[in-house]
């Protein structure tokens, strides 16, 4: 019996702590959610409470001494005390939300439910009216003071209306989705306020340490456990303003990686420690490469197994292939440094295999060549080569005859070109899409290439792919960069019409765009000013101002966007002679270079004399100021 009373008593302490680990998760992991939502800032004080209560008794299972016992027990009630009235206050809060609000009734009952929780908070911490404390097995036992009725009396009426109140919600949901999740909220609604009610008060001193207090402690303990999960799953729906199936996602991947992890070393802590000597070890020796252990194989457990945890729980169907092959575009695009780092080492391969120490690769894939990589100190200027536009012609359009060289020389460089590697569709020559120059002084480069299977050949494939993909995931970028912005349809819309007040629910065509989202497509039509679908499929086209410039100037809808945004940008040019110097005339010169003139940003920066992070920090704020400015002339012509 001693033995069974010791193992429940190292259970009672493993979820108890775990009870506090899992509240505290939960909390911080609402934090991090929208806030500005009354079930998501309701259900974040729901989740305090829990959290006050359950690490005070954390820390009061680690068995202090009498005097902080009872110091933690009276903090205790700064969750006991307070969460019937949380728990009123989120059901009322989701009631709201099927479009019943309250009038005023329910608010000052709230408020009234907070002021009377505070009365007890008070009374438990420094008096013996509601709780008191008498020494039973060397020990701190709590007995129900006389006020303690009267909490009884709030902590029954307060929850009987909040479910109440749920259920209300639950029959105005007119959709199964709503009606059904709704109806989880009921399952596990009273949880948290269960979960920390003070049931040693009603036991005599003592019980709450026997084989069948402990019994009944360990087992509401891990159907609180369990609920708990069961309660956040519908509750992080509320106020998300992402899809339900990233809700899904990153709530599963925080449970697994966060609360489950503290779990799994807490319990094998715990008992690992009552053990005197475990495999030849003592147990103090032991414990902590056990909890190492314990984690590291959770956490390989969790890598393996969340893929298929995810298909089971959350992608069905079509879901499943859509987002394979995203997750797959994702892990083969390269950014345009990755890329520019596989030239480069490439280049340096080509160096060592031909034993000289300059070389440098020219792209074509902009608007104009330019340097992708170096190797070595070149001693030429850029502008020598990229300017003679009559080389660089000369090289794209090389002659592929049989004898014919392979390069054409240039000071002391032989001039490679490097064609695209994909196959033209109707059968033309291959697309030259770069230069590769190396140092041609000691003729090793000529007899390099004389061999046409030679390991140089394969070098300079792996150029021409690693070009070709450059161009290529150039083109996904743009596009992606130009359609983006184009989405109506994204989470924070498509919740405005899940779970609102009927006045919510009246279509207002004439509401202002979200200068968020307007800002992201004048972004998106400024870098494809001169063309693409930043500019072409635009949702700026939709505009009251565009169209009535478009029909003023009988002009196209993406010709009057373009004056559109050239108008607004003129706006912000100051009085006077341009200076490219004047911090006045910086917003304009950059809007100008940039987007008007089409200039690179790295030439801008070196034009205006800044920083290019600078210049990316000042051309946001100058985007800014054109998308208030559009933001101004469409709520004037609605007026």
């Amino acid at each position: 019996m001693i033995l069974l009373t010791a193992l429940l008593l190292t259970v009672n302490e493993t979820l108890t702590a775990g009870n506090a680990i899992i509240a505290v998760s939960l909390l911080l992991f609402n934090l991090t959610r929208n806030l500005n939502n009354r079930v998501a800032k309701t259900s974040a004080i729901v989740l305090a409470c829990v959290t006050a209560a359950y690490v005070s008794d954390a820390f009061i299972a680690l068995g202090p001494e009498n005097t902080e016992h009872e110091i933690a027990s009276r903090l205790q009630w700064l969750g006991i005390a307070f969460i019937p009235a949380a728990i009123y206050h989120l059901s009322d809060a989701l009631l709201a939300t099927t479009g019943l609000p309250s009038r005023g009734r329910r608010r000052r009952v709230i408020r009234l439910l907070y002021l009377i929780g505070a009365a007890f908070l008070l009374s438990a911490a420094f008096s013996d009216s509601l709780v008191q404390f008498v020494t039973a097995q060397a020990s701190l036992s709590i007995q129900a003071g006389a006020v303690f009725y009267v909490y009884l009396l709030y902590f029954g009426l307060a929850n009987g209306f909040a479910l109440y109140n749920v259920q209300r919600a639950r029959k105005r949901c007119r959709t199964r989705a709503t009606a059904r999740r709704m109806g989880y909220l009921q399952i596990a609604f009273l949880t948290p306020a269960l979960g920390i009610f003070p049931y040693s008060v009603l036991l005599n001193p003592g019980d709450e340490f026997s084989v069948f207090g402990l019994l009944v402690i360990n087992t509401a303990n891990i159907i609180i456990i369990l609920m708990l999960f069961f309660l956040s799953y519908p509750l992080y729906f509320f106020g998300s303003d992402i899809p339900d199936r990233l809700v899904k996602k990153q709530l599963l991947d925080f449970l697994l990686r966060g609360p489950a992890t503290g779990l799994i070393a807490l319990a094998v802590l715990n008992f690992t420690a009552q053990a005197t000597r475990i495999l030849g070890l003592s147990s103090v020796t032991f414990t902590p490469p056990a909890v190492v252990a314990a984690v590291l194989l959770w956490q390989w457990f969790v890598s393996l197994a969340l893929p298929y945890f995810e298909k089971f729980f959350i992608y069905r169907d079509e879901d499943e292939a859509q987002i394979t092959k995203l997750q797959t575009l994702s892990d083969r695009v390269l950014t345009h440094n990755d890329l520019t780092q596989f030239t480069l080492a490439t280049t340096e391969s080509i160096c060592d295999h031909l034993r000289i120490d300059r070389a440098f690769v020219i792209g074509f894939e902009r608007t104009q060549p330019e340097f992708i990589c170096k190797v070595g100190t070149v001693a030429f200027a850029d502008a020598d080569l990229l300017g003679d536009t009559a080389l660089l012609q000369q090289i794209s359009e090389f002659p592929e005859e049989p004898g014919a060289s392979p390069f054409a020389p240039w000071q002391d460089y032989a001039l490679f070109p490097l064609l695209s590697r994909r196959v033209s569709s109707n059968g033309a020559k291959a697309l030259t899409i770069g230069v590769l120059g190396l140092l041609n002084e000691s003729g090793a480069v000529s007899e390099a290439v004389a061999d046409p299977a030679g390991h140089f050949q394969s070098l300079v494939g792996r150029l021409e792919t690693s070009l070709d993909d450059m161009r290529l995931q150039a083109e996904i970028y743009n596009l992606l960069e130009g359609l983006l912005p184009q989405f109506q349809m994204t989470r924070s819309r498509a919740e405005q019409v899940e779970y609102r007040q009927l006045v919510a629910l009246t279509p207002n065509i004439d509401l202002l765009p979200d200068r968020v989202e307007l800002f992201e497509q004048v972004r998106a039509a400024l870098r494809h000013y001169w063309g693409g679908s930043g500019i072409s499929q635009s949702n700026l086209l939709n505009l009251k101002v565009v169209r009535q410039r478009m029909r003023k100037d009988q002009d196209t809808p993406v010709n009057a966007l373009r004056k559109q945004l050239a108008d607004a940008i003129n706006e912000l040019k100051p009085h006077g002679e341009r200076n490219l110097m004047s911090p006045e005339w910086t917003l304009f010169n950059i809007l100008q270079l940039r987007f008007l003139e089409n200039r690179r940003v790295r030439e801008v920066a070196k034009r205006l004399s800044m920083s290019e992070a600078d210049l990316y920090r000042k051309q946001r704020v100058a985007i800014e100021a054109v998308t208030d400015l559009l933001l101004k002339q469409e709520r004037e012509i609605r007026s």
